[in-house]
């Protein structure tokens, strides 16, 4: 774990981070959109977001693979082009589906912004490639990260100065990893990738706390670790005892 010693900025963990904005969808804030990061930023909330990859290769600001669940249409996200997306709108509200650019330029520096980059774990890096391409040269706090070590490496390759961090669990039970060979997911929760992936920050899961892999690599490697999706004040007390920062989600700390 030496190679990520000192280089997680301060920033990074100083502020509790708002899951996907600070969205209340009974509010009418739905999240990943510019009105949860308008909430945030008038909490004084950090903000993490997610970005699918649009038909003609845009970073949309959006958390599933397909729209179903928040829009009326029901293709995957990069069935349509970044225009047709942006025309989609969420939750039965007013707003749409930014663009990551348009996203990052409404916050505006504001407040930090953690930007995951969703992967099939097919080795397409083109999001990847498109994510950090957006950031790079921006005169802001983002950082990027990734459930998939082969993303965070390619940022190590690609955009070395940008602050980077792997997101992972202690067990792969969501159905999302079904198709991964088990030697893959055992390297997954035990961090065995960390000699290529070379991340900054470690982004864990917040019922796996306490647990050997965030502690070591807080107290040997240096590395902070932000924890999800605090929900609960039981999940709040393990966040403060065992992780630098928490992702939280459904109330204002």
């Amino acid at each position: 774990m030496s190679g990520t010693l000192g280089r997680a900025p301060d920033w990074l963990t100083a502020r509790p981070i708002a899951h996907r904005g600070l969205h209340d969808r009974a509010a009418g804030i739905p999240e990943n959109t510019l009105a949860a990061a308008e909430a945030a930023v008038a909490g004084g909330y950090a903000i993490e977001c997610d970005v699918q990859l649009s038909a003609d290769g845009e970073a949309m600001v959006f958390h599933d693979e397909a729209l179903g669940r928040l829009t009326e249409a029901a293709e995957r996200v990069d069935a349509r082009t970044a225009a047709e997306l942006g025309t989609l709108t969420v939750a039965g509200t007013n707003e749409r589906i930014p663009t990551l650019p348009d996203f990052l330029a409404r916050v505006a520096g504001r407040v930090p912004v953690i930007v995951e980059i969703k992967s099939r774990f097919d080795g397409d890096r083109r999001l990847t490639r498109r994510t950090a391409e957006i950031v790079t040269g921006l005169d802001a706090p983002v950082a990027l990260k990734s459930f998939d070590p082969g993303i965070v490496a390619t940022l190590a390759e690609i955009a070395p100065a940008l602050p980077r961090g792997i997101v992972a669990e202690a067990s792969q039970d969501d159905p999302h990893y079904a198709l991964l060979a088990p030697s893959v997911r055992a390297e997954l929760s035990g961090l065995l990738h960390l000699h290529v992936s070379r991340p900054h920050f470690l982004s864990w899961r917040v019922g796996d706390l306490p647990g050997p892999v965030p502690y070591l690599c807080r107290r040997l490697g240096n590395m902070p670790v932000m924890t999800w999706t605090v929900r609960t004040e039981a999940q709040r007390a393990l966040a403060r005892e065992h992780a630098d920062q928490m992702i939280f989600e459904g109330f204002r700390p």
